[in-house]
């Protein structure tokens, strides 16, 4: 399967603001899922979304874009996203028919939580539930 395309903060907030009920974020981190997540953002811990995986390709099936993110991005964000996308084309093999939108655009945030946060964690019609004294020795 070939790399994933990466989406920036900027552009992600951009639709986080105009996308609505078209858009999807789902936040994998686990037990680092502190400090604040992006708005109306999905948590499915990635220790336990293989589990669900069925699911959440059902549930996302009519999203235009999904992007998904950890902490930095590097390796929990864009394995769920590889998950998600062996999950979508299984289940199209087995039903003979494509889950929801055929173009869904599948991302993963560039930086993960932590960049974004350093851009919009305090702006709160993009961050939900931030805490800015967590991420004091993040921003240096």
């Amino acid at each position: 399967m070939p790399a994933l395309p990466r989406i920036s903060a900027e552009r992600l907030s951009k639709l986080v603001k105009s996308e609505g009920d078209s858009l999807a974020v789902v936040d994998v981190r686990d037990d680092d899922h502190i400090g604040g997540h992006i708005h109306n953002s999905l948590h499915h811990p990635a220790r336990t979304i293989d589990d669900n995986m069925l699911d959440l390709v059902r549930d996302l099936a009519d999203k235009e874009v999904v992007v998904f993110h950890c902490a930095l991005s590097q390796q929990r964000g864009p394995g769920a996203a590889q998950a998600y996308l062996r999950w979508k084309d299984k289940w199209s093999t087995k039903s003979g028919e494509h889950p929801g939108n055929g173009n869904q655009e599948v991302y993963v945030l560039d930086g993960g939580f932590v960049k974004w946060q350093e851009r919009y964690g305090r702006d709160p019609t993009l961050t939900d539930a931030y805490a800015a004294d967590i991420w004091v020795d993040y921003n240096g």
